[in-house]
């Protein structure tokens, strides 16, 4: 089985130059995955912002959705697990891309792994303030009240909140101490499992435990990096736009 994880693309509906080459780069990218891929899974933050209304969906992103449902076409099966940009999913995605929606984690064993994925701002450590925050915008009263709001006004105020996140700015040692909290949930779960992937922290890493493996697959925004399992081997990677994979 050959299986392709990628998170942390934030791609945008308003693009700059630089998301528009980012975007372009990320179409190549999954156009190189028809023929050798089974499985891809998107590990949250795929999406900047993301909101799918009963009868609307964000226009800025059909050129990506577009080349989601030619792999949904090849055969490919697609699984989507909640970042902290992209989680109010509806039933767009799974209906018509026939994606597998997770809102925390996916685990399944494939190739005699055990594999857990999470996109991992649940288990930052030293970041009480977003995990508050966390918890107040996943809340369905919460997400009621902006789904009533018109689109433009709604996808107007979401785009600064996420604005606002984006331009957040950490000092290494905070960056160091909240992925410590990724790392040390994998130490205490490698017990359970034979490969734990996250995301979120951007920050490309492959940690082998006695031949059991924490991932953290990076992000498209630095460093093109994504992670591949091919017959329970992982490996993680980045992509250079040469038309096919890249170590």
């Amino acid at each position: 089985m050959r299986i392709t994880l990628i998170s942390d693309l934030h791609l945008k509906f308003k693009e700059t130059t630089e998301d528009k080459s980012r975007r372009k780069q990320v179409i190549n990218f999954l156009e190189s995955l028809k023929k050798n891929t089974d499985i891809l899974i998107l590990n949250g933050d795929i999406f900047d912002l993301w909101v799918a209304w009963e009868k609307v969906i964000i226009k800025g992103y059909f050129p990506i959705l577009k080349k989601l449902a030619d792999l949904n076409e090849a055969g490919i099966r697609l699984i989507f697990i909640a970042g902290n940009h992209d989680f109010w999913f509806n039933n767009f995605l799974s209906n018509y891309l026939n994606f597998e929606i997770y809102d925390d984690f996916f685990f399944e064993k494939i190739d005699q792994k055990k594999i857990f994925v999470t996109h991992g701002d649940k288990y930052t450590s030293n970041d009480f303030r977003y995990k508050l925050f966390r918890t107040i915008i996943r809340n369905n009263f919460v997400k009621t009240i902006f789904k009533a709001i018109h689109p433009d006004l709604a996808l107007s105020f979401g785009n600064l909140l996420s604005r606002s996140s984006r331009k957040r700015r950490d000092s290494s040692s905070t960056i160091k101490r909240k992925e410590s909290g990724l790392i040390n949930f994998a130490k205490q779960n490698l017990t359970k499992y034979d490969i734990i992937i996250m995301g979120h922290s951007h920050s490309p890493i492959i940690k082998n435990f006695n031949d059991k493996f924490y991932i953290n697959s990076g992000d498209w925004i630095n460093h093109n990096s994504y992670v591949t399992i091919i017959n329970g081997k992982p490996e993680l990677k980045y992509w250079k736009n040469t038309g096919g994979f890249n170590e």
